[in-house]
C-alpha cells in the first residue's frame, strides 16, 4: 500500500470516528424529544397524532372524541391492567368531561351493533327477552376488543337508590355474561358504567335501537335500562 493510500485510509477512518458521536447524540436527542412530547401531551390531556393503521375493526364512528373517552373509561374503570370493575356516576362524569347529550351522541352511530335492555320500574332482574338480546349482541363481536355496558335509572326515586339500581343493572348483565360464556377474558373485555339518574339520560332518538322489555319507549321507560355494545375502535 502506498503512502498516499495509507494517508487516505487514515483520513476516512478519522472522519468516521469524529462523526459517530455527533450522529448518536442527534439520534438520542430526537428520541428524548419524542418521549418528552408524549409525556407533556399526556399530562396536559392532549392527544398525540395517531399513526394511520388499517383495521377491519375500526369503524367510521370512531371519532377522536370517542377514542379519548374510551381510553379514559378503560383506564378509570380498570380494564387496562386487567382489574375490571365499574364506574359510578361521579366517576363517569369526570371520565367523559362533556355534557350528557354530547356523551350520548357519540354512541348513536352504534345502533346496528348495540341494544338497550329495558327493566321494570325499580327492578334489576333480567328476563328472557333481556338475556336473548345480550346473547345476540355479545355473539356479534366481529373482532372488536371491548364490550360496554352503560346502565341508567329514571328519576323516580332518590338519587342514592337510583345509583344503586343502575349498578345492580350493570352487574346483572356482567353476571349473565360470566354464567353464559364462562370466559376468563371477560374482566379484560367488559367495561361497566352506571350513571344513575344524574348523567346522560337517553332521549327519544334511542327508541330506534333494538330493545327488550316491551313496546313502550317513553323517557322513563328508556332510562330504566342498560345499553350494551361491542366497540369496534382501534385505541
Amino acid at each position: 500500500m502506498t503512502n498516499t493510500m495509507r494517508w487516505s485510509f487514515a483520513g476516512v477512518l478519522a472522519l468516521i470516528l469524529l462523526l459517530t458521536p455527533v450522529l448518536l447524540a442527534t439520534s438520542w436527542q430526537g428520541s428524548a424529544s419524542a418521549r418528552l412530547e408524549e409525556t407533556e401531551a399526556a399530562e396536559a390531556g392532549r392527544e398525540m397524532p395517531a399513526v394511520a393503521t388499517a383495521s377491519e375493526a375500526d369503524e367510521a364512528y370512531c371519532t377522536p372524541e370517542l377514542r379519548q373517552i374510551l381510553r379514559r373509561v378503560l383506564t378509570s374503570c380498570g380494564l387496562i391492567g386487567g382489574s375490571g370493575r365499574g364506574c359510578q356516576p361521579v366517576e363517569a362524569r369526570s371520565v367523559a368531561t362533556m355534557r350528557g347529550d354530547d356523551f350520548n351522541a357519540l354512541f348513536l352511530p352504534m345502533q346496528e351493533r348495540g341494544g338497550i335492555l329495558q327493566f321494570e320500574r325499580a327492578e334489576a332482574t333480567l328476563d328472557a327477552s333481556d338475556t336473548a338480546l345480550i346473547d345476540r349482541v355479545f355473539a356479534d363481536r366481529r373482532g372488536a376488543s371491548y364490550f360496554f355496558v352503560v346502565a341508567r335509572a329514571s328519576p323516580e326515586g332518590s338519587v342514592e337508590r337510583n345509583r344503586e339500581l343502575s349498578r345492580e343493572r350493570a352487574e346483572a348483565v356482567m353476571s349473565h355474561l360470566r354464567t353464559t360464556f364462562n370466559d376468563p377474558e371477560l374482566d379484560r373485555q367488559v367495561g361497566l358504567l352506571w350513571l344513575g339518574e344524574e348523567y346522560a339520560q337517553l332521549q327519544a332518538n334511542f327508541c330506534e335501537w333494538q330493545r327488550s322489555g316491551g313496546e313502550e319507549c317513553r323517557p322513563e321507560d328508556l332510562n330504566r335500562s342498560a345499553f350494551v355494545a361491542w366497540i369496534d375502535c382501534v385505541l
